[in-house]
C-alpha cells in the first residue's frame, strides 16, 4: 500500500475569491496581519501495490484528469 498526498492550488495571477473572502473574515475575527491569503485543496490517497514510480506515474495522471484544473492550477505529489 502506498500512501499519497496531493496539493493542489492556484496559479499565480489567478484571483482567489475564497482567499480573500478568508483574509478579510480573519481580520474581522481580529486576526490582524494576515495577508494574500491563497486557498488549496488536498488529496490524501492510497493506492494498491509498493511501485513508487507507477504510482506517481498514476497520481499524474489523475491530476491531469480530475484532480486539477491544470489551465489555473499547479499540483504537487508527496509520496510516503
Amino acid at each position: 500500500m502506498i500512501k499519497a498526498r496531493v496539493t493542489v492550488t492556484l496559479k499565480n495571477g489567478v484571483l482567489d475569491p475564497q482567499g480573500k473572502a478568508i483574509e478579510g473574515a480573519l481580520g474581522a475575527l481580529g486576526f490582524g496581519g494576515v495577508g494574500h491569503v491563497r486557498q488549496g485543496k488536498v488529496f490524501d490517497l492510497e493506492l494498491d501495490g509498493s511501485d513508487k514510480a507507477k504510482a506517481e506515474t498514476e497520481l499524474k495522471a489523475m491530476c491531469e484528469k480530475l484532480l486539477a484544473n491544470t489551465v489555473i492550477e499547479n499540483y504537487a505529489i508527496a509520496i510516503d
